[in-house]
């Protein structure tokens, strides 16, 4: 399973989205059906360790892909079922580590394209989606505000459980979340996980100052 097909599926959505959105002006003039995983495979080949594997969907992948875009509430039952039993805590039951070394994971954004150095740990590139730490200026919106998460939660077993598990496989938590599946995909190693926890909730931590 390659890390980079949520990224995929989500950008197959949007082109069945924009073109689903166009009505023909009869039934006469209806194009024929479009196919977008022929389309794909054709744009896409083999490029070291950026192959044509990562155009192969899981489950999740392929609910969340459907045209339309509507998800039956069923197929979000599903999607969270199947996610859920992907879940697995830290093997230690230690879910903090360094906050230093956490904050360098959250800011890095390479590994996993053609060009990257696959014996290098990727980065999680936290910063494109959220903000976290009030120094840092250059930060995404597409996630909501992480600034003082430790600060305003607390670390409850609860907390810290519940946090772990969003990095870890996000969609087990909500169905066709945008948020790539750090663990269950093998984005993030357990240690880097542990340490953009750390990053969350450490009292020094930069995001809780």
């Amino acid at each position: 399973m390659s890390p980079c097909k949520d990224r995929l599926a989500i950008s197959a959505l949007t082109l069945l989205l924009a073109v689903n959105s166009v009505a023909p002006a009869s039934a006469a003039d209806e194009p024929p059906a479009l196919d977008i995983a022929g389309a794909m495979r054709a744009s896409f080949k083999d490029k070291k360790q950026a192959t044509l594997a990562r155009l192969e969907q899981d489950e999740t992948q392929r609910l969340c892909s459907a045209p339309g875009g509507a998800l039956s509430p069923a197929d979000a039952s599903r999607i969270v079922e199947i996610n859920r039993a992907t879940l697995a805590g830290p093997s230690d039951g230690v879910y903090l580590g360094d906050h230093t070394a956490g904050e360098r994971v959250a800011m890095t954004g390479s590994g996993l394209q053609w060009n990257d150095d696959p014996t290098k740990p990727n980065g999680g590139n936290c910063y494109a989606c959220h903000e976290m730490a009030a120094k840092e200026l250059a930060y995404g919106t597409l996630g909501p505000s992480l600034k003082h998460y430790g600060k305003l939660r607390g670390a409850s077993p609860q907390m810290l459980e519940y946090t772990w598990n969003k990095i870890y496989n996000s969609n087990a938590l909500v169905p066709c979340s945008l948020m790539p599946r750090f663990g269950h995909q093998r984005i993030l190693t357990e240690q880097q996980m542990k340490d953009v926890m750390a990053y969350l909730f450490a009292k020094d931590s930069p995001v809780n100052q």
